[in-house]
């Protein structure tokens, strides 16, 4: 499944809210989010437009680790 090129790091903040992620923290351009579910994670998110693609790709990466589903199955979730 192709990721969006254009998404911006709020937009990526907003999508993540459902999984339980708030923003904790900031520091310069990088927002520290935090969720309680399936255990304390935290994830750091830049706040850049666009995000890269390579960035965009780890962080769906490490969330999908957590909640144990694939980074597919995170993408259809998130933007379809």
């Amino acid at each position: 499944m192709k990721m969006p090129r254009d998404l911006s790091g709020k937009d990526l903040i907003q999508r993540l809210k459902p999984y339980g992620y708030e923003g904790t923290r900031q520091s310069g351009s990088h927002i520290r989010l935090t969720t309680q579910k399936n255990g304390e994670h935290h994830i750091t998110i830049p706040n850049h437009d666009p995000l890269k693609l390579g960035t965009l790709s780890s962080i769906l990466d490490i969330v999908a680790e957590h909640f144990h589903i694939t980074r597919n199955d995170l993408l259809q979730q998130l933007f379809f």
